[in-house]
């Protein structure tokens, strides 16, 4: 591609570079069905959307006064602690920390029933059958049970490491705040189905 520089109008001064190649990311267009604007009401010409395929990050807020905050602290915990994790797992590294490493969505109603179960049964685990406190608290978990990483990876993957997730009783309201960001994060963003289009967490606060 064609080469080009640029220079300030005065006063102004630039450190580094002032020039290299042109870059374009190619967009792509979408129509899946678990995203938004999928039909367009039924006008096939104006359905799906257009967006940039790169690695994006859906930011939790732990600050006081987050309606999520539950969850990102829980989130936080597993990042930066996961030794005071559920369930222990020796040298445990949660993915999605980095691009390198990230999560993927998976609209598999089966495998997040099935991450969500194998969560519910470390809760109960540690917790006890009455940590719901009369449903008052759910059995959050991390890595998502809406992302091929979910607490039942390892079922599905015996390669993978057993026990690399983490599970914590939080209030109902803020499990499913949490929730509904990672919908809207999931529409926005217009994250996919499978291996190919990841996604990083990142916990302020």
């Amino acid at each position: 591609m064609d080469r080009c520089s640029f220079k300030p109008p005065a006063p102004w001064k630039l450190k580094g570079a002032t020039g290299g190649t042109l870059f374009l990311l190619a967009p792509r267009w979408d129509t899946a069905s678990d995203l938004s604007n999928s039909t367009s009401g039924g006008n096939p010409e104006k359905k799906g959307a257009a967006t940039f395929s790169y690695d994006t990050t859906l930011v939790l807020s732990a600050k006081p006064g987050a309606e999520e905050r539950a969850e990102a602290q829980h989130i936080k915990t597993a990042f930066t602690k996961p030794e005071d994790t559920k369930p222990y797992m020796s040298a445990k590294k949660v993915p999605g920390q980095t691009v390198k490493d990230p999560l993927h969505r998976t609209v598999s109603a089966k495998r997040n029933d099935d991450n969500r179960n194998a969560a519910n049964k470390q809760c109960m685990r540690y917790w006890g059958a009455g940590y719901s406190h009369g449903g008052a608290r759910d059995c959050d978990e991390y890595p998502f049970a809406s992302t091929y990483e979910g607490a039942a990876e390892h079922s599905y993957d015996p390669g993978v490491r057993k026990f690399n997730f983490s599970v914590n009783p939080i209030a109902k309201e803020d499990n499913q705040a949490g929730g509904l960001i990672l919908k809207s994060f999931y529409s926005k963003n217009r994250i996919l189905d499978g291996l190919d289009d990841g996604f990083t967490v990142k916990i302020i606060g």
